[in-house]
């Protein structure tokens, strides 16, 4: 069957992800109850298996308006560095959001995961959910919002519009079942391009050189560009960015000690 392969599942609260990691199963193997806090521990990891191949599934912590808590954003975005930095490998993130509006905080999980955690080398679906009450064909959302994603600078391999409620809807559950199996199946297949080590990232490589300012082999301009990067790549207040630079610094020095 081959190695189990890693897929790392990130969005807002409310999007569905555990509904959503359900559906790819085919039996309730997350929590969906809507009394779970989004600070949940770090991440869950859900093995499961469809059509002949195994998966992990990494749900991540969900990701709120910086602005909301700026403690538990920070404390989400270090726990999804660090899932990522400790994973063998990735073959693939699946973007999960709520059918609605791209919203700047959308964009900002985007450029976090794809571009500062794993540095542009993994490949990347959205998923869409709530569609069940979509009018015509649940991919119609798609061809009507993609420009919008294109113009802010969101691109992704491939998409997957679904409903993740069965509901008064087995017609569509089932179509989404079909939906997401066949683009996780065709973005991780052995043939794609051979799956990324978290450890090769640039942003690592960044943190690692900022460990080591605390025995002065660097300079401390080091911390001030990642927290300048975070700033205008992320749309993160400066205050933001340079505290989740000072967080993963410290996260990276002590998984060195």
């Amino acid at each position: 069957m081959g190695r189990s392969k890693n897929i790392v599942l990130f969005g807002q609260p409310g999007a569905g992800k555990s509904s959503l990691i359900n559906l790819m199963a085919g039996e309730a193997v997350a929590r969906t109850s809507s009394d779970m806090r989004s600070c949940t521990l770090q991440w869950q990891q859900y093995p499961i298996k469809f059509d002949g191949k195994s998966y992990n599934v990494f749900d991540t912590v969900g990701l709120e308006e910086p602005q909301l808590g700026i403690p538990q954003y920070l404390n989400a975005v270090e726990n999804a560095y660090t899932l990522i930095r400790e994973l063998e490998s990735i073959d693939l993130l699946l973007l999960c959001m709520r059918a609605g509006r791209l919203t700047p905080t959308l964009q900002t999980n985007y450029r976090l995961f794809n571009e500062f955690l794993c540095d542009k080398k993994v490949p990347i679906v959205v998923v869409i959910t709530y569609l069940e009450n979509e009018v015509g064909e649940m991919d119609s959302w798609w061809k009507r919002n993609k420009d919008i994603f294109d113009e802010r600078d969101v691109h992704v391999a491939g998409h997957a519009c679904i409903t993740a409620i069965r509901g008064n809807y087995p017609d569509r559950y089932e179509q989404s079942r079909t939906t997401i199996r066949s683009l996780v199946k065709e973005f991780t297949a052995d043939g794609q391009k051979e799956a990324w080590k978290g450890g090769d990232s640039t942003f690592v490589s960044f943190m690692r050189k900022l460990k080591g300012l605390l025995v002065g082999k660097e300079k401390p301009r080091m911390k001030k560009n990642v927290a300048s990067r975070l700033a205008k790549r992320c749309n993160l207040s400066p205050d933001v960015a340079k505290e989740l630079a000072d967080r993963i610094k410290d996260d990276v020095v002590k998984g060195a000690a």
